[in-house]
């Protein structure tokens, strides 16, 4: 995944610093901001902040409060590296949430290994499952966003297991998290397959999302089903497998069949306006989800309506 990183100065000079600095790392990628783009800057949600304070001549201060008043950047780290020594002034900067104060001249080592531990600091807390050490809500809603402002072309894909409570009824929770840990690992293999810059997430339980930069999934789609029925198989005893559904008594006591669980996927493809913000991609997904859930067994819908 990229690390976009913004360089907060009006001369352009801290720039060419970092880029020499990760020359050799391409999942880094730095961007150099004038302290009048810093509203269109945000919208973007960077991994980090750096505000070269020499290089501005608006108040550090109120651009630290601009940074953590966006709702969306509350919780991007920001690193301020200034000349400036004086140790009150260093705490009303700290005062403000941000991670770091480097005082110049600076030390380009400890300042490469700052920006690399933070990037990961960042990554690991906003990952929500522990099961599979994907991107929860908070990135994933950061990503919606990004690519909407940016009137990137992309397609979303949600992830959905059925007959999934059921397996968890027979089988118990921890065979159904080596599934959910399985599903998980054959959408992150098939997406990076078919490009580097696809982000996955996952929103919770049995849900899983993908955002791949092209609007052509259908082949996509295909194998990801192909290989979940294939190997899901393997999380059943052999009678089950071979029968091809499981066995569950309801309250009164009435044996119900219930088929092997298997795979939905709601795609939506976000063409360029389609959209005018990430509520109106759920409202569709929630139809196209509604739809696939229809199909039996593993399926898949892509939806490409202009409007």
């Amino acid at each position: 995944m990229i690390n976009e990183i913004y360089i907060i100065d009006d001369d352009e000079s801290s720039i060419v610093v970092f880029k020499e600095l990760f020359r050799n790392e391409p999942e880094y990628r730095f961007i150099s901001v004038k302290t009048e783009q810093i509203d269109i800057a945000l919208k973007n949600i960077p991994s980090l902040i750096v505000i070269n304070e020499d290089a501005i001549d608006i108040n550090v201060v109120d651009i630290c409060r601009k940074i953590r008043k966006d709702e969306d950047n509350t919780i991007t780290p920001v690193i301020v590296v200034s000349s400036n020594s004086s140790r009150e002034h260093r705490m009303k900067v700290l005062n403000e949430s941000i991670e770091y104060y480097i005082k110049k001249p600076v030390d380009e080592g400890y300042l490469y290994y700052t920006v690399k531990n933070l990037t990961r600091l960042l990554t690991i807390n906003r990952r929500i499952s522990p099961l599979t050490g994907l991107p929860g809500n908070v990135q994933i809603h950061s990503e919606l966003k990004k690519r909407l402002t940016k009137q990137e072309e992309f397609t979303v894909l949600y992830f959905d297991l059925d007959n999934f409570k059921s397996y968890n009824d027979v089988y118990g929770f921890l065979k159904g998290d080596r599934i959910i840990q399985f599903t998980a690992d054959l959408i992150i293999e098939e997406i990076h397959l078919n490009g580097e810059n696809g982000f996955i997430g996952h929103i919770g339980g049995d849900d899983f999302i993908a955002i791949v930069p092209y609007t052509d999934v259908e082949n996509l789609c295909q194998q990801i089903i192909l290989k979940f029925d294939k190997n899901v198989k393997r999380f059943f005893t052999e009678e089950d497998a071979e029968k091809g559904y499981i066995e569950i008594a309801n309250r009164r006591g009435i044996i119900e069949k219930f088929n092997l669980t298997s795979l939905s996927i709601a795609a939506v493809v976000v063409d360029k306006n389609r959209f005018g913000n990430i509520l109106e991609i759920g409202d569709v997904a929630a139809q196209v989800k509604h739809a696939v859930k229809g199909v039996m067994g593993s399926g898949y819908i892509v939806n490409r309506r202009k409007k």
